[in-house]
């Protein structure tokens, strides 16, 4: 996968504080494998290296508004989000309470995302960019190569991977600029997803090799 800045952009799933914040409410169950694999550390650091080097960068962010409470059915992750208020804010055109919420990004990250350039899309409302205007977006910028990274592994970063294949576009995925659940009955989903992003994925490196190839 030959990466150029001029068909390739960096695209980071949620990096919100309910998956990446100590204070999150999905802390507990993702944290030893946010540690272990220094995901905050190595989301900045592509982050860093993006901006630095021009490469578009795009977020697909996840957030949950009071109607969408109202859904009558919803698969085992979208409840457990659901039930613990997961991504939540106050309606879709109020920025009320948000500030700092597990729906606001993770203050180091604030520099990057907010900086006039960085393109938000529209929320995804399961896990994958089908709800959402990512492809649109990155079509409208004849991107055609996706770095891709951010929460959770297993979930939204493997169902914007599954997507984005399906869509035509070439995928690498940061193996350590990402992490994921570790559930006492579901189990470990961060090894589950470094399997699947095997068997998809046109690459899947390091942060390390991310950089180097970037530069």
């Amino acid at each position: 996968m030959n990466i150029n800045k001029n068909d390739t952009a960096v695209v980071v799933i949620d990096p919100q504080n309910d998956v990446l914040n100590e204070t999150g409410v999905s802390w507990a169950l993702v944290s030893d494998s946010v540690k272990e694999n220094k995901t905050v550390e190595n989301i900045e650091r592509v982050f860093k290296t993006a901006k630095q080097t021009g490469f578009e960068v795009f977020i697909s962010p996840h957030y949950y508004y009071p109607t969408d409470y109202g859904w009558n059915f919803a698969g085992t992750v979208e409840r457990m989000m659901l039930e613990s208020k997961e991504f939540d804010r106050r309606g879709a055109l109020s920025l009320d309470g948000f500030l700092g919420s597990g729906a606001d990004w993770l203050d180091r990250y604030k520099p990057f995302i907010e900086d006039g350039k960085t393109i938000v899309v529209s929320p995804h409302k399961a896990y994958g960019p089908q709800s959402n205007d990512l492809v649109l977006q990155l079509r409208k910028r004849n991107i055609s190569k996706v770095i891709l990274l951010g929460m959770l592994a297993n979930i939204c970063v493997e169902a914007h991977l599954r997507d984005l294949i399906e869509q035509g576009f070439e995928v690498l995925v940061v193996k350590d600029a990402t992490a994921a659940p570790r559930h006492p009955e579901l189990g470990d989903g961060y090894k589950a997803a470094l399997i699947n992003f095997g068997y998809i994925a046109n690459a899947v490196l390091s942060t390390d090799d991310v950089i180097a190839a970037m530069a």
